[in-house]
């Protein structure tokens, strides 16, 4: 029976994320003539052409997808080993490592690893990024599982995992009123200062279009991208923020801040964006289970 040279498939892989002879060549320091010879004996052994040639630029083909979608399951699968290994499969100390959307609800963070705490063997190794940066990571298998209030869009080619793992309500919260006259959306934030998500937030998209509705179109309002500093600044009085109560949830407690109104239509969605791995770790199941 024929078998497959995986160093072939390997130098394929990584002209195909390069598109580019030459520029792959120089990256894996190797002569352009013998990394080209490398994808023709691959061709010749699954009996396809794997790539359309243009000028210098190399276009994959329909096989050539195909075969793309089985490599990088192979040799993400075989990172996946690796970075398991490094983290000793079977030892006494397990690690999980996830990565955090910078402007996410650190309310919610701490509540969805809050499980990992009661595991004494688990070692936490929690960062913080954009969503881009992120994903490069978790491709790389430097991390297990990243926290988005965004979800990504997949393809036939992707490897990547997105579940919705909570849905939270969004309220005006601001200092006590004082008084027991329920508030009035929209009628009752003409007088007031509205600290509002940036325009690139979904809540605030929500919230336009919710306003739109209503023909209500605020005149005193900041945008502030950081939920912690609406947070802050809704503490300090600076206005009333438009937020998930998670993101609240001490100071409503405490009664340092108090929910104005819940707004209809206007929700924040929590996704765990991450690899289909094969074997995935017993905490990683652990957390997804428990939130």
């Amino acid at each position: 029976m024929k078998q497959l040279n995986y160093h072939h498939l390997y130098y394929f892989w990584q002209v195909a994320k390069t598109g580019h002879l030459t520029q792959c060549a120089e990256r894996l320091h190797i002569a352009q003539s013998a990394l080209s010879a490398q994808i023709k004996q691959l061709e010749d052994e699954v009996g396809q052409m794997l790539f359309l040639r243009h000028n210098r630029k190399l276009t994959l083909t329909d096989a050539g997808h195909q075969v793309l979608r089985y490599a990088e399951a192979i040799f993400n699968l075989g990172n996946q080993l690796l970075n398991d290994l490094n983290q000793g499969i079977g030892s006494h100390n397990k690690i999980i490592r996830i990565g955090a959307v910078a402007t996410l609800s650190r309310n919610f963070q701490e509540n969805f690893i809050r499980p990992i705490f009661k595991e004494p063997d688990v070692h936490l190794v929690l960062e913080s990024a954009s969503l881009t940066e992120l994903l490069e990571r978790l491709k790389l298998h430097h991390l297990d599982l990243i926290l988005s209030n965004k979800p990504i869009a997949l393809d036939h080619e992707s490897h990547w995992r997105c579940r919705l793992i909570a849905k939270q309500s969004v309220s005006l919260v601001g200092p006590p009123r004082h008084t027991n006259k329920a508030f009035k959306f929209p009628q009752d934030c003409q007088q007031l200062h509205l600290l509002l998500p940036g325009i690139s937030s979904d809540i605030r998209s929500q919230f336009d279009v919710l306003c739109e509705s209503l023909n209500f179109h605020p005149l005193h309002y900041s945008e502030v991208d950081d939920m912690a500093m609406l947070r802050l600044l809704a503490r300090d009085q600076a206005g009333v923020a438009l937020v998930p109560e998670v993101v609240v949830q001490d100071e409503l407690q405490y009664k340092t801040l108090e929910k104005y109104c819940t707004l209809p239509d206007v929700t924040e969605n929590f996704y765990a964006i991450s690899l289909n791995k094969a074997f995935p770790s017993e905490i990683f199941n652990k957390l997804l289970a428990e939130n």
